[in-house]
């Protein structure tokens, strides 16, 4: 997709692209032409906010680069997405930090590309190796703390159900069409929608560690 047909779709939601958390997910992501766009998008946001504090700036370039989502089919095509997102954060973080780069910071936005960019197949929902998409979802909780929980993406994909609305296909919503009683969903306040329990849930840590336990 040309650049200028990348833009004018963007700035169809542009609101959402200048929000540091909000998500975004693509389904074929090729090599990123929508995904690092968004990222630079919302870099900007991050340097206009937070460009006079080194820790602050990270903080919330971190919260940018975990909000962003893709499955490719093609590894190569993956691969050169995951490394074309990192180096726009790495050249953006070496103006910002200029002599003075926190070491683990470019290792954990590496980390969290890694976790996010998937290579698999988004109609069958199932990785590369054939195990269905599992994705970590990171919320920043307070300081430089994040919780981390992963998700199925089939079961996101199913639970995307407005608060109200009756999906008989579920077989498993009761008369009244209320999702409430599911043990396995939860409703999420922000999104308005029901989501699956995570199936793995992660104690509370930097995210300048993440990734330093596997």
């Amino acid at each position: 997709t040309n650049e200028r047909e990348v833009n004018a779709m963007l700035d169809m939601v542009k609101q959402e692209t200048e929000r540091i958390d909000s998500r975004f997910l693509e389904p074929a992501c090729g090599n990123g032409n929508f995904l690092a766009e968004v990222l630079r998008r919302k870099l900007e946001v991050v340097k206009a906010r937070y460009s006079k504090n080194l820790s602050e700036y990270e903080k919330y370039a971190f919260v940018a680069v975990g909000s962003i989502y893709g499955v490719e089919l093609l590894q190569d095509n993956a691969q050169e997405c995951r490394e074309r997102l990192f180096n726009i954060v790495s050249k953006a973080y070496a103006k910002q930090a200029k002599k003075t780069p926190n070491p683990r910071f470019l290792p954990a936005i590496e980390y969290v590309i890694g976790r996010n960019i998937l290579c698999g197949d988004a109609l069958s929902l199932k990785d590369s190796t054939g195990s269905p998409i599992i994705f970590s979802e990171w919320s920043l909780a307070t300081g430089s703390k994040v919780k981390r929980r992963d998700f199925r993406l089939d079961e996101m994909l199913e639970g995307n159900v407005a608060k109200n609305e009756t999906l008989s296909l579920f077989g498993d919503v009761d008369d009244s069409g209320d999702f409430s009683s599911r043990a396995d969903w939860e409703f999420d306040e922000e999104t308005q929608t029901f989501i699956p329990l995570p199936i793995k849930e992660y104690p509370l840590i930097s995210f300048y560690e993440v990734g330093s336990h596997e």
